[in-house]
């Protein structure tokens, strides 16, 4: 295990980073809580708002595919920058919304600086994680959880006092954007020691490879590039399923524990409730772990433990039981994104932003369509049978946990 003591520029940086993911957490919850006041105000039933988060989300695919080459190509310091400012400046255009249209607007250029922030501060988190030498990634993700539990608190405080939401976002941007420009010159460039470094141990390895190979250079290039895609492919299959059963406890948890066994609201509120905590302690603790048994281990007996937890919300005939398994769904996926996109950004490609945009917009395609799949499926079966998708999906993932396991050129070697 590396412990090494990092430098002051990398601590400082990974401080930065921390606010950034924070921010897009508090971002997002800024909008979450607003959203029966902005649907009132536009006149916007509730199906038609279904349509616009799903453009929103669209948007926000765009975005990391966009993002991806531009980060490898100008830096992912320069990237979440410009991300963050968008999705900033993008947050009140929802509470100035006053139709249809103009909400559809708001709500595509706020999802597409999302998606963009999303992949420009991974990018720039695995650079930290590098420097650091052993795994923080985790971390990061809790601070994400950490932002949008203020947003909430911080959104429902300001509801209640009775603010005008077109004040309390237009505060919520231009504190954005502040933070974002104080936060700048503290994110790590690209091009740092760390980062050169990692390259040329890149070109040895590859240099060494077609000195060993009888083939000639062009042909071992191609090889490697097969077999890159080829990695990048499965992780972004792991990604698609774990975020399928996040995205599945995330909008189902509470109508599920609600429907089969007949709690009351409140009670059933309990049910994300229980998965939220686990997740975010889960994603607080999981660098540690990961550190001690590795990315491969975290990722299988986490998928082995939320595939525990579904078989007890599934089986169940008590709520406390199924609330503790709701509770050991969250904290077995808490460790498994972290360790999947660190992978994905340690493949020993110059293209680190390109990987993982690919990985990042697959598996959000899966935080879309567990949701969906089980709407559809509950007009047929219960909703809690319908909970064998979930089930399946991370039984996959502990089947293919290998896929996050270090590169050669991975200097986070757990």
């Amino acid at each position: 295990m590396l412990t090494p003591t990092a430098d002051r520029p990398t601590r400082v940086a990974r401080v930065a980073v921390f606010t950034v993911f924070g921010l897009n957490g508090f971002l997002l919850a800024m909008w979450v809580v607003h959203i029966p006041l902005i649907t009132d105000r536009t006149g916007v039933a509730k199906s038609t708002l279904g349509m616009f988060i799903l453009l929103m989300a669209g948007a926000g695919i765009v975005g990391m595919r966009i993002t991806g080459p531009l980060a490898d190509r100008f830096g992912s310091r320069t990237l979440v920058a410009a991300a963050a400012i968008v999705m900033s400046a993008a947050v009140i255009g929802p509470g100035l919304a006053t139709g249809p249209v103009s909400l559809a607007i708001a709500l595509a250029c706020f999802g597409f600086g999302n998606g963009a922030l999303d992949v420009s501060m991974n990018t720039q988190a695995v650079h930290v994680e590098r420097a650091y030498g052993r795994p923080i990634m985790g971390a990061f993700h809790a601070l994400f959880s950490g932002g949008g539990l203020l947003g909430s608190l911080l959104g429902a405080a300001t509801l209640r006092a009775g603010w005008d939401m077109r004040m309390t976002l237009g505060l919520a941007a231009i504190g954005g954007v502040a933070l974002t420009l104080a936060v700048l010159p503290r994110l790590l460039r690209d091009t740092d020691t760390a980062g050169a470094a990692e390259r040329a141990a890149d070109a040895r390895i590859a240099t060494e490879a077609v000195q060993d190979s009888p083939s000639d250079p062009s042909a071992a290039k191609s090889t490697d590039q097969r077999d890159r895609n080829r990695k990048v492919l499965a992780l972004a299959v792991i990604a698609f399923s774990v975020l399928l059963a996040e995205g599945v406890a995330g909008d189902w948890s509470t109508l599920q524990l609600r429907e089969h066994l007949g709690a009351d609201a409140a009670t059933a509120a309990l049910a994300f409730g229980a998965f939220s905590v686990t997740m975010t302690a889960g994603r607080l603790a999981a660098d540690r772990v990961s550190g001690v048994v590795g990315r491969v281990a975290v990722v299988r007996y986490g998928m082995l433990l939320s595939a525990l937890g579904l078989a007890l919300i599934m089986a169940s005939p008590w709520i406390p039981l199924t609330l503790s398994g709701w509770a050991l769904m969250g904290l077995g996926l808490s460790g498994s994104v972290p360790q999947i996109f660190t992978a994905a950004g340690n493949l020993g490609s110059d293209k680190a932003a390109t990987d993982m945009s690919r990985v990042f917009s697959i598996g959000y395609l899966g935080l879309l369509a567990g949701p969906a799949v089980i709407g559809w499926l509950t007009a047929v079966i219960p909703l809690t049978a319908a909970m064998a998708v979930p089930l399946i999906a991370v039984l996959v993932c502990c089947r293919y946990a290998g896929v996050v396991a270090p590169e050669p050129t991975d200097r986070l070697r757990r």
